[in-house]
């Protein structure tokens, strides 16, 4: 394959895989490029200004991890949201030429078939099916005083546990007997 470079890579179009959805429900298509302060940026938007109640977050390949981050954030964000989350496999067609053709001959195109794993994640301000595959119910929300070791409200860190009794140090204290001067010291002591 040394002698070929991709020229061309398209993903096969899948429908959502939620049942009745909206017409105008938001799809956050997230690639292997996209920078997530832009996604998050623009799926905000949608939520908390235009009042929108469900969006889905899609990615395929490399992309999978940035998509579940972005679902994530947006989790923390706004709370109370409800997930439903589908993983299936799309199928990507890449087209690499051949950078050697035959002098005699026309360009040599590969045509390769991919099966990469996809996923699609539904967040909805409004219930949803508790018995499908896949969801997730809402975090339970914390007050703002309260002290949680598992979650933290306002970014703050967990508090450190106690420390141990074996970590903690010691005094050290040294008996030298019958120094060569002839005076018993203690470590510490100044002669």
């Amino acid at each position: 394959m040394e002698n070929f470079r991709k020229v061309r890579t398209s993903e096969e179009e899948m429908p959502l895989p939620f049942p009745d959805l909206p017409p105008d429900v938001v799809e956050m298509k997230v690639k292997e490029g996209s920078k997530i302060r832009n996604l998050m940026n623009f799926a905000m938007a949608q939520m908390e200004l235009k009042g929108r109640r469900q969006i889905v977050f899609s990615g395929c390949g490399r992309a999978v991890t940035k998509t579940i981050t972005c679902v994530e954030i947006m989790k923390r964000k706004l709370g109370g949201l409800h997930q439903v989350t589908k993983v299936r496999y799309k199928t990507v067609l890449e087209v690499w030429e051949n950078q050697d053709p035959p002098p005699d001959g026309p360009a040599q195109n590969l045509t390769v078939h991919k099966n990469v794993p996809s996923i699609c994640i539904l967040l909805s301000r409004d219930p949803l099916d508790p018995n499908q595959a896949g969801y997730q119910p809402p975090e339970p929300r914390h007050e703002a005083g309260e002290d949680t070791l598992g979650s933290s409200t306002k970014g703050l860190k967990r508090p450190l546990p106690p420390p141990c009794e074996e970590l903690l140090p010691k005094k050290l204290q040294v008996q030298v007997s019958d120094s060569p001067r002839g005076t018993g010291t203690t470590a510490g002591q100044q002669d």
